[in-house]
């Protein structure tokens, strides 16, 4: 039984389920029966927080998600984003009020349900103030179509900002041991304000569970094939880097992706893992490191091994660079 916290007013377990990979950015996109029936084993092994997107898959998420929990929908939280969609094969930013609502009707109607507990915005449109854009979801809770407002890639400045316009109950960002900028001011903000903190890709986008060791084995499409930490002279240090710290794993008794997860947790009480999979095997995996015993003493010798200084490249090329609001070391 996994452990758990509170997230937009429910206790959930503390590790949730990224359902994006089942169809989108990566590599070896499932079949929709096959990733109808991996959600369904998340949900029978224990997990109860699911994250989608109108984004992933371009829409296609949306409906597999929803075909999926279907049986157990009031059994979860189920959180999904908008603000950032598919347009004629293209991602589009739009943060207008018109558009989040009609993004969420179409998230509402894929989804097979008539609230979405934990709904997004998934990235901040530079055209339109952030308050406009989070009062039109506030406006969407009022109606009862959403639970509670979260922020995605978003500055500690920005959170302050949204949640004088509307109380937002959670932030979700890249967290993991290679990825720190949250460190900078964003976790302390949630913490003061009381806001759960969601990290996505503690497993570094699979660099920390060794999912692929050479990036020609990976599909053309794959986001990982245009990030600078998997490219070259960069890759390589990296990798030397993952060597040694599965090494700690072992010597604590677990897998790397436990321990990476298992970071990420122990960096407060307030913050969630959101790890994705395609793999049943990998899915168990994640679950069974939320009651695994790690000491401090490793948990340490971890964050000093993989950090903002010793990993090379930035996280994201320039241009998604730019389509982001969070701080930079």
């Amino acid at each position: 039984m996994m452990n758990k916290r509170k997230l937009a007013g429910k206790w959930v377990g503390e590790i949730g389920f990224g359902c994006m990979n089942v169809s989108h950015a990566y590599s070896g996109k499932l079949p929709e029966s096959d990733a109808i029936s991996l959600i369904q084993s998340a949900y029978e092994a224990g997990m109860d927080h699911f994250d989608t997107a109108a984004l992933y898959g371009f829409g296609a998420n949306e409906v597999v998600v929803g075909k999926a929990i279907k049986g157990f929908r009031n059994e979860i939280l189920l959180a999904s984003k908008c603000g950032m969609t598919g347009v004629n094969g293209k991602r589009v930013i739009n943060g207008h009020p018109k558009t989040l609502h009609a993004t969420l009707d179409t998230a509402l109607k894929s989804l097979q349900t008539d609230y979405i507990d934990l709904y997004y915005l998934h990235r901040i449109d530079p055209d339109v103030p952030v308050e406009e854009s989070v009062g039109a979801l506030g406006d969407a809770v009022k109606a009862g179509k959403i639970g509670a407002i979260g922020l995605s890639e978003v500055s500690a400045q920005t959170l302050m900002r949204a949640h004088q316009e509307h109380p937002v109950a959670a932030l979700q960002t890249e967290y993991s041991l290679w990825t720190r900028n949250a460190e900078i001011a964003v976790l302390e903000a949630c913490k003061s304000l009381n806001i759960a903190f969601v990290g996505f890709s503690p497993l570094a986008r699979g660099f920390l569970s060794n999912t692929f060791t050479d990036i020609s084995t990976l599909d053309a499409g794959d986001i990982r094939c245009g990030m600078p930490r998997f490219q070259g002279e960069n890759w390589q240090a990296n990798r030397k880097l993952y060597a040694e710290f599965a090494r700690l794993a072992e010597q604590a008794g677990c897998t790397p992706a436990q321990l990476a997860i298992k970071w990420v947790l122990a960096q407060g009480d307030f913050i969630h893992a959101l790890p994705g999979t395609r793999i049943e095997a990998h899915m168990m995996e994640n679950i069974a490191a939320s009651t695994l015993k790690v000491s401090a003493e490793v948990l340490r010798s971890a964050g000093e091994l993989i950090n903002q200084q010793t990993v090379k490249g930035p996280r994201y090329p320039a241009a998604a660079q730019g389509d982001i609001d969070t701080e930079e070391f």
